[in-house]
């Protein structure tokens, strides 16, 4: 990994869950509206580079989970954005949350794949990535135990979407990024490190 690279790897572990954070500021009755939806969209590319740097460090040690994790970040992605462009378009056609059930009803297959399926798969991917951070110590123990705890809570915030207690989810996973992005080093200073300790 290049020094640009690290350097925009960094960016993005804060900018992702920033985003994603703000998103729940704009909140109305629990849906995300098209402003929150607007920044959850935009906030998941950002998340998935700075998680795929990550996962880049751990790579040598876990070449097969972490191939695994990725897939599993790409899809949870997937499903993450579909609930921002749902809250987008829900305020743009004026539809409220049971308008909005009632549509998806109609296609029961296709929601469940893109939202009840997909969408949990991003906090699962966040879960996997801790315990890799955890078992390979790329980062702090504590960064990889605050971000399987986000992980694990994040589910009980959007459910029954209370505000308050999304807020305290969102600042717990915005913690270990902030510190993983100030402890990010290039990939080529982690092979030397290496190198010199073996």
């Amino acid at each position: 990994m290049s020094k640009y690279s690290s350097v925009l790897a960094r960016a993005c572990l804060v900018i992702g869950p920033l985003l994603f954070a703000t998103s729940t500021f704009f909140w109305t009755d629990g849906r995300y509206g098209a402003t929150g939806g607007t920044l959850v969209a935009i906030s998941i590319p950002f998340w998935v580079y700075g998680i795929t740097s990550l996962l880049d460090q751990m790579r040598t040690i876990l070449p097969r989970y972490c191939a695994t994790v990725l897939l599993l970040c790409l899809l949870g992605a997937v499903g993450g954005a579909a609930f921002g462009y749902q809250g987008f378009f829900e305020e743009v056609y004026g539809i409220d949350h049971d308008a909005s059930l009632a549509a998806l009803d109609q296609y029961p297959q296709q929601a469940a794949i893109l939202l009840w399926w997909l969408g949990p798969l991003f906090p699962a991917t966040l879960f996997a990535l801790g315990a890799g951070l955890l078992k390979t110590r790329q980062q702090p123990p504590t960064v990889a135990i605050l971000i399987c705890a986000g992980a694990i809570l994040f589910p009980l915030s959007r459910i029954p979407r209370a505000e308050w207690i999304a807020h305290i989810v969102d600042l717990l996973l915005i913690t270990p990024f902030l510190i993983a992005a100030i402890r990010h080093r290039p990939q080529s200073s982690i092979h030397m490190r290496s190198a010199s300790t073996a």
